[in-house]
């Protein structure tokens, strides 16, 4: 499943007739600039995004209550940036619960996060979008599997008239007790059975939880629709253990055109809630546009054709 999250100028790259090859659209995560969604921080984001070289910036919606829809909307068109959206869901609003009000208030949650995705001009709405963000009490129920089938079928129903396609972010196990292998997003993406729900896979999570770094992207395959970039310890990419090499490698072997974004944390940047519930705990570094500009030139060098 191909995303188009392309902004204008790279969309153009692929036009009938052009020489230069279709592209993958290159994303960066807004935590790698500001840690809050204000209008002025939006700005500066997606300003710092467009120095950097990037086609494509992702807002997490933990703060979305203060963002300007409209005026971010117009920004990232000036710009030439496509926007994708993430979020996890709270324990209160929860749609794996077995209570269905609290299955209530996360499927409103996630109607309110469609809603401003298509608003901002964004195509993704990816993440934890089918449980509680966090360590969870117990296994899943089958119950409250059941609930997450029935709102993300209602939810890609919803999203197909506004051109947003759900992401099933694969998670590691101290993060959600739903999705933590790539087999289980099929699984998953299986039984809600719409063609604008896709799975997305991040290093960072997959260094947990897979056995390596290249089966689970052909078992994916064209039904891979978004990737998260990332460290083992989320710094800059290359300076950990993961073999981006042998990611990398399976990307091209599934032919993969789908965004690839550069997801970082570090302590420099803190988003209220938001950095708590992800531990970060260290400054892993202090200047997002050096740490920018490494990560999109290790991305091109990565996706490159090899010989």
């Amino acid at each position: 499943m191909t995303v188009n999250t392309s902004s204008p100028s790279s969309a153009a790259a692929g036009e009938t007739g052009s020489s230069t090859p279709v592209r993958n659209p290159i994303g960066v995560h807004a935590l790698v600039f500001v840690g809050d969604t204000s209008r002025d921080s939006v700005a500066e984001a997606v300003q710092r995004t467009a120095a950097a070289g990037y086609d494509l910036l992702e807002f997490s919606l933990h703060d979305s209550v203060n963002l300007d829809r409209a005026a971010t909307k117009a920004l990232l068109a000036e710009n030439g940036i496509g926007a994708a959206c993430s979020r996890g869901l709270a324990p209160d609003a929860d749609v794996s619960s077995e209570d269905p009000a609290v299955v209530a208030r996360g499927q409103d949650l996630l109607r309110e996060s469609l809603q401003l995705t298509a608003d901002i001009g964004g195509t993704v709405l990816t993440g934890a979008l089918y449980s509680a963000f966090g360590h969870a009490k117990g296994p899943l129920t089958a119950t409250g599997r059941q609930h997450i089938v029935g709102v993300l079928r209602e939810l890609a129903e919803e999203a197909r008239p506004l051109g947003v396609t759900l992401g099933l972010e694969v998670c590691n196990r101290y993060e959600t007790n739903v999705v933590n292998t790539a087999r289980d997003a099929l699984r998953l993406a299986d039984d809600i059975g719409a063609d604008n729900v896709m799975v997305h896979l991040d290093t960072y999570h997959m260094n947990i939880e897979e056995d390596d770094f290249r089966s689970p992207v052909l078992e994916v395959g064209d039904r891979l629709g978004y990737v998260h970039i990332g460290e083992n310890h989320r710094g800059y990419l290359g300076s950990g253990h993961l073999d981006f090499a042998e990611f990398f490698g399976a990307l091209r072997e599934i032919d993969f055109k789908g965004p690839v974004t550069f997801e970082s944390f570090s302590s420099a940047v803190l988003a209220r809630g938001l950095s708590n519930d992800l531990a970060i705990w260290r400054n892993l570094w202090d200047d997002g546009d050096d740490l920018a500009r490494q990560a999109r030139a290790f991305i091109d060098a990565g996706l490159q054709p090899t010989a």
